[in-house]
């Protein structure tokens, strides 16, 4: 999980190097923040003293990739991207998200 998180966010990364520049102080940042903060939390939750606590940590993360999906489609609707960008990257996104909430949930 938390190799796909890393491996999603040099993905991110790499997309936003290709938006406009006058997006460098918004959108890109954000997405590139909100990409990072995903394996961030999670490893961050790793080394919790409690599943409950880890358990927040997870909800971070999880929130960090619903922001990243709509920064996703904000460069979609600006024409940043195109629609098979966009989808192969919902796809990452899809399945990091089921793979947070199925681990989230199997935690006491």
């Amino acid at each position: 999980m938390w190799q796909k998180a890393m491996d999603f966010g040099e993905d991110i990364f790499g997309v936003s190097k290709g938006f406009p520049k006058d997006e460098l102080f918004n959108l890109i940042s954000q997405a590139r923040r909100a990409a990072d903060s995903i394996a961030l939390n999670i490893a961050e939750g790793s080394i919790s003293q409690s599943n409950p606590e880890y358990k927040k940590f997870l909800g971070y993360a999880i929130r960090s990739l619903a922001e990243v999906v709509t920064c996703l489609h904000k460069a979609v609707r600006r024409k940043y991207i195109d629609l098979e960008q966009f989808n192969k990257l919902y796809a990452e996104a899809f399945h990091l998200m089921n793979m947070m909430q199925s681990f989230k949930s199997k935690i006491n």
